[in-house]
């Protein structure tokens, strides 16, 4: 782990989150009422060869999220964090990501590197996406901003297309069976005191 990737990822990720919130957090205050959503990451949540800094900075964002969640509860705020796994964005079209993607799945590369790495990921995942797309993010975004989301606070949404090493966390202690389908819990509790 470089010491400059270190300062730059928690510089950027964990201290600019904290920054944001610092500054809008006491104008909400004020008004007594805020809608703050955070944006962590799946590599936070699970952890990333080769990737500590930025796992570190994003794993960070979920305990300021919670933090927060209960400091700013009692001004009817509501704190949350989303997840997102992979994104298709320019900083993850890159020859380096598909490649890794590829050889993940004991492929060799080849010269259309961006579909086989497509094709490499998506039967890792239930819904068989090779990665999201932006616009699969945003329901959540909009949910947690509004009205409906009022006691939704110091909770963390994961927007992954569910990776198949998810699937074994299925068999927490608090999913439970339904008419035969597996569900668990998406809304936490919001903090009383």
């Amino acid at each position: 782990m470089d010491d400059m990737d270190w300062r730059d990822q928690i510089e950027n990720n964990l201290n600019g989150t904290a920054n944001t919130i610092r500054a809008f957090g006491p104008r909400m205050v004020a008004r007594n009422y805020g809608r703050l959503i955070l944006l962590s990451s799946m590599q936070g949540r699970m952890g990333t060869k080769d990737g500590a800094s930025y796992s570190a900075s994003k794993w960070g964002i979920l305990g300021l999220m919670k933090s927060a969640a209960l400091e700013l509860g009692q001004h009817n705020i509501t704190v949350n964090a989303i997840l997102p796994g992979l994104v298709g964005t320019p900083l993850t079209y890159n020859e380096q990501r598909f490649r890794a993607a590829i050889e993940q799945s004991n492929r060799t590369p080849t010269a259309n590197p961006a579909q086989e790495a497509w094709e490499a990921r998506a039967p890792t995942v239930p819904l068989q996406v090779g990665w999201l797309q932006p616009e699969d993010i945003s329901p959540i975004a909009v949910f947690l901003a509004s009205d409906a989301a009022a006691l939704v606070t110091g909770a963390e949404f994961a927007v992954t297309g569910m990776l198949k090493r998810q699937v074994e966390a299925i068999r927490s202690p608090t999913a439970h069976l339904s008419r035969g389908k597996i569900i668990l819990p998406l809304i936490m509790p919001a903090y009383q005191s």
